[in-house]
C-alpha cells in the first residue's frame, strides 16, 4: 500500500523509529519513554538471569545423572532428583502446543525438554518470547527487538485495526531486524493469552487505564519462572479518589494518605497474586516503581501449590488513624511450626483498639495490600549497574537511574511510609530537617530510609510510639502555640515522652546517594509531561492542559486544512455536471 510520508512525522526513540500520522489515530505518549527504558533495563537483566538459571539447572541435572548407574539412567529418574524449582525452566509437550495455525517453530520457545546423551542431560535454551498485549504504534515491541540482545520473537497485539496497520507499517519502516523478530496481530489480548497458556517468557501489559481485565489471562500466559510487566495509569482510583471503584477492579480498598502511591503499587501486586493463586501460581516481585502518572510492577510467576499457601502471610489490611499519621498493618495469616510441620492459621486481631492510642480518633481500614517486599534488592543493583554501563543507550537515563538509585536505598521490609511534614502539621510545629529527624530515629536504635515514591517520605521500622516521642522532644525545644484541647496535636503533646530523643548528627543520617549529592528526584524535562488523550478522540481547544497550546493549535490547523480540501473537492464535483 502506497503512502505519502509527508502525512507522517518520524519519531525516533532509542534505536527504533515510528511513523505517526498528524491525526490522533494511534496512541503515542512521549512521557512513556521512562516506562520503556525501565522495561528494557529489566528485560536485559531478566535474560541474563534466565541463562544463568538454565545453566545451573543443567549442571544440577548432569551431576544427578552422573551419580546414577549408567545402565539405569533415564530422564525421568534424573528429573525426580530435582527440586520443584527446576520445573521453572521446563515445558511439557502439552504446554508447548499452540493453536493449529501456529508453525512448529513457534510452539515452544522457552527451553526444550532436556535429553539424555551418553549419561548426561543436555538442554537447549531458546531465546525468550515476548508478548506485548496492547501494542498501539508498536514502538515498545520495536525497541525490545532492536535493543535487547538475546531476545526472541516479539508478538504485538491490538484489537484496533488502525493500530495494527500502524504497527505493521512501523515494522517495515525499521528494516530487516524488526521484520524478522516482530509480528503484529489483530486480536483481543485476553482471548489470545487464554488460548496460548504458558507460551511466553515475558508478557507486557501497558493499557490505557486499568489492567485489571487482562490480569487473569496474563498470569496463565506466562511460563514458569517468566516475567509479567504490568502498568496501571488509573491513579485516581488506586490512590483513593474512588475507593469503591478500586475495590471492584482490584479487590482492595485504598486509603488517602501520603503513602497512597506506594499503596497503589501494593494493591496492584495483591491483585496479580490473587489471580495467580487461582491457577496454583504465585508471584515474586523484582521491581515496583511509581513514576510520572502511573505505577509499574515487574514480577516473576511460578507454579507451586505448596508455596502458594504462603500468600496470606504476604497480605495485610491497613488501619489509618483519621486524626494523626499513625497506621498499623494487620496480617491476614500466620504460621505455627512444630517439629517439621507447619500449620497455617488466621492472623491475630485486632492490632489496634477502637480509638487511636495517640490522638483518641477513629481508624479507617483499607486493603488488603501486598505487605511483603516489593523489590528484590539484588535485581535492583544489577539493573542499576547495567543501566550505568550502557547510559548512552537509554534516552531517559537520568530519570531511570535516579529512580533506581533511590529504590536501591529503600528499606525492603518496611511497607508504606511517613511524611515528616504531615507529622509536623498534626502538631502545628516547625519541621526539623530530614537529617535531624533521621538521626534521632537512628540514635534510638531503629532503621530509616527514604522512598522513591515521595521525596518527603521516610520509611522506618520504629513504632509510632517512638516517632511521636521524638516529635514531643522536638516540640519541647521548639514550642508551639496553644491549640484546642480536642485537637489530635494537643492530645499527643499532652503526654510526656517515654523516650528521650538524641538529635545528634548520626553517620548514617544521609544515604550514600545523598552524601555524594546524586540527583534522586528530577523535574519533568518539559511542560505537559503527563497523560495524553486516548487514541481516536478529536483534539479540541479544551485539551491544551494535556497537550500544550502549540500541539493543539497545530492539530486544529491541520483539521481546518483537511476540511477546506474536502469542501473544494465537493464543490468541484458539484460544478462538474453544470459545466457539461
Amino acid at each position: 500500500m502506497s503512502m505519502d510520508l509527508n502525512d507522517y512525522t518520524i519519531i525516533k526513540e532509542g534505536e527504533a523509529e515510528i511513523l505517526m500520522h498528524a491525526k490522533n489515530e494511534v496512541f503515542y505518549n512521549k512521557t512513556q519513554v521512562n516506562n520503556r527504558d525501565m522495561s528494557i533495563a529489566v528485560l536485559r537483566t531478566f535474560i541474563s538471569r534466565w541463562k544463568q538459571e538454565h545453566e545451573a539447572l543443567l549442571s544440577k541435572r548432569n551431576k544427578s545423572a552422573a551419580k546414577l548407574p549408567e545402565n539405569n539412567v533415564t530422564v525421568s529418574e534424573v528429573d525426580d532428583t530435582l527440586d520443584d524449582s527446576d520445573v521453572n525452566t521446563e515445558k511439557s509437550n502439552e504446554e508447548c502446543e499452540g493453536p493449529a495455525e501456529k508453525s512448529q517453530d513457534d510452539t515452544c520457545t522457552t527451553s526444550e525438554e532436556p535429553v539424555k546423551t551418553e549419561g548426561k542431560v543436555r538442554g537447549e535454551l531458546k531465546p525468550p518470547r515476548v508478548l506485548e498485549a496492547l501494542s498501539a504504534s508498536g514502538l515498545r515491541a520495536l525497541r525490545y527487538a532492536r535493543e535487547v540482545e538475546g531476545i526472541g520473537q516479539v508478538v504485538a497485539l491490538d484489537n484496533d485495526k488502525g493500530a495494527v496497520e500502524a504497527c505493521q507499517r512501523n515494522i517495515k519502516f525499521n528494516g530487516s531486524v524488526a521484520c524478522s523478530k516482530v509480528e503484529s496481530h489483530l486480536a483481543d489480548a485476553r482471548v489470545y493469552m487464554l488460548t496460548n497458556p504458558k507460551e511466553f517468557d515475558v508478557v507486557d501489559l501497558d493499557p490505557y487505564g486499568s489492567p485489571s481485565v487482562f490480569l487473569d489471562s496474563a498470569v496463565q500466559s506466562v511460563v514458569d519462572g517468566g516475567m509479567l510487566m504490568c502498568t496501571a495509569t488509573d491513579m485516581a482510583v488506586l490512590c483513593g479518589g474512588n475507593g469503591e471503584v478500586c475495590y471492584s477492579k482490584y479487590g482492595s480498598y485504598p486509603l488517602r494518605g501520603k503513602y497512597c502511591h506506594e499503596m497503589a503499587l501494593r494493591i496492584l501486586l495483591a491483585c496479580i497474586e490473587s489471580h495467580a493463586n487461582r491457577y496454583k501460581r504465585y508471584i515474586v516481585p523484582v521491581l515496583s516503581v511509581q513514576m510520572d502518572f502511573y505505577v509499574r510492577v515487574f514480577v516473576r510467576i511460578y507454579t507451586s501449590a505448596s508455596a502458594m499457601k504462603n500468600t496470606p502471610l504476604k497480605l495485610s489490611y491497613v488501619y489509618q488513624c483519621t486524626g494523626c499519621d499513625a497506621f498499623h498493618l494487620q496480617p491476614i495469616g500466620r504460621t505455627v511450626s512444630k517439629n517439621t510441620s507447619v500449620r497455617y492459621l488466621p492472623g491475630f486481631a485486632p492490632v489496634v483498639p477502637q480509638e487511636c492510642s495517640h490522638c483518641q480518633k477513629k481508624f479507617n481500614m483499607g486493603g488488603p495490600i501486598w505487605s511483603a517486599p516489593i523489590h528484590d534488592q539484588e535485581w535492583v543493583t544489577n539493573i542499576l549497574s547495567d543501566v550505568k554501563s550502557m547510559k548512552d543507550r537509554y534516552p531517559a537515563y537520568d530519570r531511570i537511574s535516579a529512580v533506581l538509585t533511590t529504590i536501591s536505598e529503600e528499606l525492603p521490609d518496611v511497607p508504606l511510609f511517613l511524611s515528616l511534614h504531615n507529622l509536623c502539621a498534626t502538631l502545628k510545629c516547625t519541621s526539623p530537617s530530614a537529617v535531624i529527624f533521621r538521626s534521632a530515629v537512628i540514635n534510638a536504635g531503629y532503621r530509616i530510609s527514604g522512598t522513591h515514591v515521595n521525596p518527603l517520605g521516610l520509611k522506618s521500622d520504629a513504632p509510632m510510639e517512638v516517632i511521636w516521642d521524638i516529635m514531643r522532644c522536638w516540640v519541647k525545644n521548639h514550642p508551639v502555640k496553644a491549640q484546642p484541647a480536642d485537637q489530635p496535636g494537643s492530645v499527643i503533646l499532652a503526654k510526656e515522652p517515654v523516650l528521650q530523643a538524641n538529635f545528634a548528627r548520626a553517620v548514617a543520617s544521609l544515604s550514600k546517594a545523598q552524601a555524594k549529592k546524586v540527583a534522586r528526584f528530577l523535574p519533568n524535562p518539559e511542560r505537559h509531561w503527563g497523560p495524553k488523550l486516548r487514541a481516536g478522540r478529536q483534539i479540541t481547544s479544551k485539551h491544551i492542559s494535556l497537550l500544550g497550546e502549540e500541539k493543539v493549535n497545530g492539530c486544529l490547523s491541520h483539521q481546518d486544512s483537511e476540511l477546506d480540501a474536502k469542501r473544494q473537492k465537493i464543490e468541484k464535483l458539484e460544478d462538474a455536471p453544470a459545466e457539461s
